[in-house]
């Protein structure tokens, strides 16, 4: 049984920034692809930024040029900053990676942005 955990999350007024990580306890943890998802309240749960086994990235249109997203394959690591967040964008935040055929996902810690 894989576990992501993460941490990070939290209250940021809007404009601001946050640095949210997730750690595998699995290995080869970008072997076949990891992500960030969020929902907010009341939506379904939506992709924001995914690595591919290649190393390359994708992001959601909305938060393109605004969020980076980064792996550690090494230390099994994934991070998303965020940057110039807004009020929408408050939601549950979620980590995830794919391990033998099975998606798994972190606890998603919460974040809030304020007007």
């Amino acid at each position: 049984q894989v576990q992501l955990v993460e941490s990070g999350g939290g209250l940021v007024q809007a404009g601001g920034s946050l640095r949210l990580s997730c750690t595998s306890s699995g290995s080869n943890f970008n072997r076949h692809g990891v992500g960030w998802y969020r929902q907010p309240p009341g939506l379904p749960r939506e992709s924001v930024a995914a690595v591919f086994s290649s190393g390359a990235t994708e992001y959601s249109d909305s938060v393109q040029s605004r969020f980076i997203v980064s792996s550690n394959n090494a230390e099994n690591t994934l991070a998303l900053q965020m940057n110039s967040l807004t009020p929408d964008e408050t939601a549950v935040y979620y980590c995830s990676a794919w391990y033998g055929g099975t998606q798994y996902w972190g606890q998603g810690p919460q974040v809030t942005v304020s007007t």
